[in-house]
């Protein structure tokens, strides 16, 4: 018992023993490499029995040898496999396949180890997100809950592909995998070529898109036979989102029924499927649910940090200190409550602990960020159940209001050239990065090697003003909006502060020259000029896509005729931001958003297929009858 509070929690009183590689045999007869970490006395493992602790990951088990001591020594078997085919398991690597057969797999084994209790949790990051949500459709009996930190949800509508596009940060995620895939490992002149590829990214990223043996993912087993998969399959009757490692939406009522924790970040690359994820389960689930959002871009480490991107939210932003010690702390109260009954103190947590961005003082700091600010708040529910949907009307002009424009509002029209696409320059994003050059006076490369990684994409909030490190932009560096083919709309001066926390729709009313092309929207909180940024600042909040012949659903792809004025809507991740009195609410409208997404070739040809690229000529309508918006959740202050 912890003499400093009234709660138990488990202490650090254990030695640690490590079985190194036990095999795991999955149901196809393939073997698992797991590791095996366990509380200890005087060097020997202490019978137990223990709760287990279980991450699945692609990144080399040994990466978290820290992690699996820290848990063995508070009376946990904390447990470390690699998944199938990478490092040192068996069978071949297809992304995410066979994620929730051999999820069950292992965690039945688990249970069944003389040293386990039977019960099994989960717990990881991003890869090792998805791998508990893919185990937890099959609803293995001895899961007992789950942790996922920014996982996925529905990998059709968002985190694979989003909105009919593809997220271009997965064709990154196979160039910075394949060198240590088996059969580079075993062959370095392979490694050498695939090293080489993804210090040469942005070039393949540029030649898309890609066909059977254009780079050197093509030397591999599977890499490229699964980037080409999620590049030219985008319909929901496509083989690939039949899988239940794929799409958890899918499998909603065959789900495991265990207490789980759903953490994320505001300006994360799972933000949406994160509180998809919670509010689907929330609603589906007799045991209970829980919702973590903070002002946070990917990655475990940025849990504790007060930052993301250019923008800054203040000390009471990161877990560490705040929430609890550190976010391991954090993760020990929810499991010494659910895997070990003990009255950890969990049982006060609300259902949803968010951050809600906004309200600093839009000044430069010290760091060289921009202070955005922000205070944590606890919720029943998400959205907030004060949360209201409020039409903010694109207007002539560019305009932005709460009531609609006239008859006589009429439209906006731009020219969408796939050459020159828009650049991204600030967004939610994650593993969109290459190399920089191996350096050869090193004795040997870390792996996964993070010194040597060069981010496309700032991830987290920025201004949007492309800068010489943006992939695309050139010199005069101007804010996005000044682009020809961008449309921008802001609303006047707020006379008071306005809170937006929950969903984000972009509702158009459009037309287009071609048969199919690509409508993008962003969400800016427009701060004044000031004696820092002289000019504002126009944060982005959040952006999406929509491909227009998935505007009807993804069940069947559904092509305009020239000049026909359809219904879009664009779903942007959802948000909590406030926006203070004196800021506009801005909305950008495009259709390229590059290379956070593919480009659309405007030629309807099937996806991933194209053989040219022509220009459209797209126009949004914002009249009375056919009144273009902004839905906001707006929670009365």
């Amino acid at each position: 018992m912890d003499e400093q509070s009234p709660h138990q929690s488990s202490l650090a009183e254990y030695e640690v023993v490590i079985q190194r590689n036990r095999m795991v045999s999955m149901r196809d007869g393939v073997s698992l490499a797991t590791d095996v970490y366990l509380p200890a006395q005087d060097g020997i493992a202490r019978e137990g029995p223990w709760p287990t602790l279980l991450t699945r990951t692609p990144y080399d088990k040994l990466g978290f040898a820290a992690d699996g001591e820290w848990w063995a020594k508070r009376g946990y078997a904390r447990v470390m496999q690699d998944v199938r085919g990478r490092f040192a398991s068996e069978g071949d690597f297809y992304l995410l396949k066979n994620e929730a057969e051999d999820g069950y797999d292992t965690i039945e084994w688990l249970a069944e180890q003389p040293w386990s209790t039977g019960k099994v949790g989960t717990v990881g990051t991003s890869y090792m997100g998805w791998v508990q949500s893919a185990a937890a459709t099959q609803n293995p009996p001895h899961l007992s809950a789950m942790w996922v930190n920014q996982g996925a949800f529905n990998g059709l509508t968002s985190s694979l592909r989003q909105g009919g596009a593809l997220e271009l940060r997965w064709l990154a995620w196979a160039f910075w995998n394949a060198p240590v895939s088996p059969e580079a490992m075993r062959d370095p002149a392979l490694y050498t070529a695939l090293d080489r590829a993804a210090v040469d990214l942005r070039g393949y990223l540029d030649r898309l898109p890609w066909r059977a043996g254009d780079t050197p993912l093509s030397l591999t087993r599977d890499y490229e036979r699964w980037a080409i998969d999620l590049m030219t399959l985008g319909r929901e009757d496509d083989w690939l989102w039949q899988l239940p490692s794929m799409n958890f939406e899918r499998f909603i009522g065959r789900t495991a029924d265990v207490p789980s924790v759903y953490s994320g970040g505001w300006y994360d690359s799972y933000t949406r499927a994160t509180t998809e994820s919670f509010v689907a389960f929330s609603e589906a689930m007799s045991s209970p649910q829980y919702l973590l959002m903070g002002p946070w871009t990917h990655g475990e480490v940025t849990l504790d940090r007060s930052w993301s991107g250019d923008v800054d939210f203040g000390p009471t932003a990161p877990t560490t200190g705040n929430l609890a010690p550190s976010i391991s702390d954090l993760r020990l109260q929810f499991f010494d409550h659910t895997l070990k009954d003990f009255d950890s103190g969990w049982a006060a947590m609300p259902p949803v602990k968010m951050f809600v961005m906004g309200g600093g003082s839009g000044r430069r700091i010290e760091s060289g960020r921009m202070d955005h600010g922000g205070e944590w708040r606890d919720e029943s529910h998400w959205p907030p159940p004060s949360a209201e949907l409020v039409d903010w009307f694109l207007q002539p002009g560019g305009g932005l209001s709460t009531e609609a424009a006239g008859e006589d509002g009429g439209s906006t029209s731009y020219q969408y050239d796939p050459k020159n696409p828009v650049p991204s320059i600030s967004a939610n994003v994650s593993s969109l990065r290459e190399y920089a050059p191996e350096d050869p006076t090193l004795k040997s490369q870390i792996w996964p090697p993070t010194q040597r990684s060069r981010e496309l994409i700032l991830p987290g909030g920025g201004d949007q003003r492309t800068r010489p490190d943006v992939m695309g932009a050139e010199p005069p560096y101007l804010p996005t909006a000044t682009r020809s083919d961008v449309l921008s709309f802001r609303s006047e001066p707020l006379a008071e502060d306005v809170e937006i926390s929950g969903p984000v729709t972009v509702r158009l009313y459009v037309s287009s020259s071609a048969s199919d092309t690509d409508f993008t929207a962003a969400l800016l909180d427009c701060y004044p000029p000031n004696a820092d940024y002289p000019e504002g600042y126009h944060l982005r909040i959040s952006d999406s896509i929509k491909r227009l012949r998935f505007r009807n659903g993804y069940d069947a792809e559904d092509f305009v005729s020239p000049g026909d004025v359809v219904e879009v809507s664009v779903e942007l991740y959802p948000t909590s931001n406030v926006f203070k009195a004196g800021h506009r609410i801005g909305v950008e409208i495009s259709s390229s958003n590059y290379p956070r997404f593919d480009v659309n070739p405007n030629t309807g040809e099937p996806l991933g297929r194209q053989t040219h690229t022509r220009i459209a000529l797209n126009t949004v309508h914002h009249n009375a009858e056919r009144a273009s918006r902004v839905e906001l959740s707006v929670v009365p202050r």
